[in-house]
């Protein structure tokens, strides 16, 4: 199941299989409003496969949508990035780790399609391991939408990407649900550190004595969210997030506003349902419910479209 996609970041989708099971949920989780599995039950062949110990299916012609994703990269001359899998978890531990290896052994004939692994799992390395390895054109990410997740996740992603060496790493911080701060990451996972700054991969004691140096995280995607059930996220999250990046080597997109957007974006009007927020100031920020069409990718007026370079 490969298609064009309306994603910002990837160029395609391609889906090795379908379903999952929501491991980021509570008031703040990612899994909460999951798009996926919306769609999966619109199909009766994918209504099902939600869900721990339920059946996840294989999807049909993989190899041949690889191929064609292949065809485009040499047209273009530029590396296709493929989101894989958009409607799954491609580490998901309920899948036969076959067919994990099967998907990594087709990435591994599509050379110059990059090949972006997003998860919410962050014990995927002994999984990558059993599979045969990590193609060189796969790139590593994981989604992380609170501080708590940062603090867990990013140190793993780190770890992982030193044993597998990915074509690059990336987070995407979406939806975003509260402040996030990459440069100062809570966590023992490094010997002598408690500081990791993902943007850097430096590593610090607690008073800021440096203590050396990990893998850095080089893309970092953020998202608000779209859909009914959107919840109301404040702009000046991203707005930090885009100014760590620009202070490091960091590459900084922004894929969307969402459902909601600050009163400078769009055309607001007495019909739209509204929101005030604190944002530090004494009249608050006012939000408006203007749909995702609508409220855009601009970050105070720029287009943050930014991807790795990778050669192709």
């Amino acid at each position: 199941m490969a298609d064009k996609t309306g994603i910002s970041w990837a160029d395609g989708t391609l889906n090795f299989w379908v379903g999952c099971t929501k491991v980021s949920v509570g008031e703040k989780g990612a899994c909460v409003n999951c798009y996926a599995e919306t769609w999966s039950k619109r199909f009766p062949a994918f209504r099902d496969t939600w869900g721990a110990g339920a059946p996840r299916v294989k999807t049909k012609g993989a190899l041949a949508k690889a191929r064609g994703m292949e065809r485009k990269a040499r047209e273009w001359g530029r590396p296709y990035f493929c989101f894989s899998n958009s409607l799954s978890d491609i580490f998901d531990n309920e899948v036969p780790i076959e067919w994990l290896a099967e998907a990594f052994d087709i990435m591994r004939q599509t050379p110059h399609v990059i090949y972006l692994l997003l998860t919410k799992r962050g014990n995927f390395l002994k999984r990558v391991q059993e599979a045969g390895g990590l193609p060189p054109n796969a790139a590593l990410g994981m989604t992380m939408v609170t501080q708590d997740e940062v603090d867990q996740h990013a140190p793993s992603l780190a770890i992982a990407a030193g044993a597998l060496k990915p074509a690059f790493t990336f987070i995407s911080i979406e939806p975003m649900m509260e402040e996030i701060d990459l440069t100062r990451i809570s966590t023992l996972r490094f010997k002598g550190a408690e500081i990791y700054n993902a943007l850097t991969g430096d590593l610090s004691g607690l008073f800021g004595e440096p203590s050396g140096h990990a893998p850095k995280i080089d893309w970092v995607i953020v998202g608000f969210e779209s859909g009914p059930n959107a919840r109301v996220p404040n702009p000046f999250w991203a707005r930090q997030v885009r100014d760590q990046c620009a202070r490091t080597s960091a590459v900084f997109h922004f894929k969307q506003h969402g459902e909601w957007a600050p009163d400078d974006v769009g055309e607001p009007h007495a019909g739209h349902r509204t929101v005030v927020i604190e944002d530090g100031s004494p009249e608050g920020q006012v939000m408006f419910r203007l749909g995702t069409k609508n409220t855009g990718r601009l970050l105070d007026g720029v287009v943050h479209d930014a991807r790795p370079h990778v050669a192709s």
